[in-house]
């Protein structure tokens, strides 16, 4: 071991001449909430929403608060981004007559949308949308601006969260160089063709085979068992209904019943579609949540068993689930898991009374 002050110089990361960050292995961290404010004011500031469309006109116009923090942290070429942000996007309204000739009434607005972080990425967040004139034609138009504007804000925040996930203004800077390779010197005879190309091409397959074993890496599996007082075909209905699921999560959720259809639960946190179905017996689907990153899906398996009558043995493989998210956070096992237990088994005890 080292003396204290003598550090192996094999382990130091030394500042270099040129101030590079050799292949980002140490953090760097690139502020990014001014660039945060102008790209989302350049989202979603003047912009139009309804012209003339019955008769009402609504346009945006700039960001009246913009508050929290927004970073991009780098480690090995990973990007970590965080942030914390509360804004006020203000919008003018009006409503004219029939014939569109005069302007009824004219009024201005506010949407506030109090917190956008990283740690809801997957999801839409919370947004209040407020108009002065509480009159008739003044809730008309708010209704208008719910109805155009809320999902164009969310659009535009969820452009937003794309570009701080690709690493936000620092994006080309955190990109790991690749090392270019070198060309022979000029007048330098081409190396003869290897004898040994046979070998070299068994050595490609192998390191191929070694690529594909290791694209499993990086996954769990989660196994669970639950049990209920209930016949397995409720609990399968339960679990297939869309509207029975709004009721036990209190969220959003769009459930197919058929083979091969789609399904959005959790207002869209999760999405996936069916793969094997049968009735009070067996649900395969695929899941993905929007915090993986691109293209990663999983596989759930739940089998029913009802071993006396009103006794159902819920069991649950989910496989596939990566370790970190988009985002480098190492929780998403831990997560899903405590999701499983505790947002819908326990929630469905809760709202169902199926204890045990």
């Amino acid at each position: 071991m080292a003396r204290m002050g003598e550090g192996d110089k094999r382990w130091i990361v030394e500042d270099r001449p040129d101030g590079t960050n050799v292949h980002n292995w140490h953090w760097a961290e690139t502020n990014c909430l001014d660039w945060s404010r102008n790209f989302l004011s350049n989202l979603l500031c003047d912009k139009t929403l309804l012209s003339g469309e019955g008769n009402f006109y609504i346009r945006t116009k700039k960001l009246e608060r913009f508050e929290g923090e927004a970073y991009v942290n780098v480690r090995k070429g990973k990007i970590i981004p965080g942030y914390e942000l509360n804004l006020v996007l203000s919008y003018v309204a009006e409503a004219k007559d029939s014939d569109g000739s005069s302007v009824i009434l004219s009024t201005e607005g506010s949407v506030e949308v109090p917190y956008i972080s990283d740690e809801n990425a997957g999801e839409d967040p919370e947004i209040k949308i407020t108009i002065k004139d509480d009159g008739p034609i003044g809730k008309r138009l708010k209704e208008a601006f719910i109805a155009k504007g809320k999902p164009f804000v969310f659009e535009k925040i969820r452009e937003y969260v794309a570009a701080m996930s690709e690493g936000g203004p620092a994006k080309e800077d955190l990109e790991v160089k690749k090392v270019t390779p070198k060309k022979p010197a000029s007048g330098a005879a081409a190396a003869p063709v290897s004898n040994n190309a046979a070998t070299n091409s068994g050595s490609s397959a192998k390191e191929n085979k070694k690529k594909e074993e290791k694209k499993k890496e990086g996954f769990k599996t989660i196994t669970m068992s639950e049990k209920f007082n209930c016949r397995a075909r409720d609990l399968y209905e339960i679990l297939m209904d869309e509207n029975r699921w709004k009721g036990f999560s209190q969220s959003n959720a769009r459930i197919s019943k058929e083979v091969g259809g789609e399904f959005s639960i959790f207002d869209g946190s999760v999405t996936g579609k069916n793969l094997e179905l049968q009735e009070g017996k067996l649900i395969v689907q695929q899941w993905r949540f929007g915090s993986w990153p691109d293209g990663i899906v999983s596989t759930v398996r739940l089998t029913f068993d009802e071993p006396e009558s009103g006794v159902t043995v819920v069991k649950l493989t989910h496989v596939d689930v990566p370790e970190e998210d988009r985002y480098g956070n190492a929780t998403v096992v831990e997560n899903t898991e405590r999701g499983w237990r505790d947002l819908i088994f326990h929630k469905i005890r809760a709202v169902f009374g199926f204890g045990i």
